[in-house]
């Protein structure tokens, strides 16, 4: 079985998303994927030339004013060179997002990241799990517990600093990779 690579590409404010976006990384690579972290706000011709060779491309950005950060929105608008040439089609695709909000409007973040995909032919794979702090037995430390499904979704404080992403949101974001990373290897061609 070949070794799948994920590349995750992200913009972060303040930190927060980063934080996320190693979690991502963390969890893909544990369940044995090679990974590359490429911040979308300064892409190189070298990480381009990753993006394109990946089984995977995560997307990540922090929710402002109800969608994806403007770095991210100029890194999809940079895209359309792939998308003429349907090099990114087929791959798979995931994605997660923070704001300080609970809701936060992340939702529509997320579906910015599926309409991206979708637009260059890429397969989307969602969260996976049912929501999570949404019972009286429940607790804000569930995996899952803001109870989104197309991707990781995480809240921060605004008065806090990256050493405030919720313990929960981490988790939630490590799973997001391993989930990413089990089915980029069903997905992988045949040697």
């Amino acid at each position: 079985m070949t070794t799948p690579v994920i590349s995750i590409a992200f913009h972060s404010g303040y930190g927060h998303t980063t934080v996320l976006a190693e979690a991502v990384r963390d969890g893909a690579a544990d369940a044995g994927a090679t990974v590359h972290l490429i911040p979308v706000d300064a892409v190189t011709e070298e990480q381009w030339s990753l993006l394109d060779a990946s089984d995977a491309i995560v997307f990540g950005s922090p929710t402002y004013m109800g969608t994806a950060s403007a770095a991210f929105h100029a890194f999809a608008e940079a895209t359309s060179k792939r998308w003429f040439g349907s090099e990114w089609k087929d791959k798979l695709a995931a994605g997660f997002t923070n704001s300080g909000s609970k809701s936060g409007d992340k939702l529509n973040t997320l579906q910015f990241f599926t309409v991206l995909a979708a637009q260059h032919g890429m397969h989307w794979v969602n969260l996976g799990l049912h929501p999570g702090w949404n019972s009286s037995e429940a607790s804000e430390n569930d995996l899952n517990r803001l109870g989104f499904f197309l991707g990781a979704a995480a809240q921060t404080n605004v008065d806090q600093g990256p050493e405030g992403v919720h313990k929960a949101d981490i988790a939630t974001a490590e799973h997001l990779g391993r989930r990413v990373a089990e089915a980029a290897k069903r997905f992988a061609p045949a040697a």
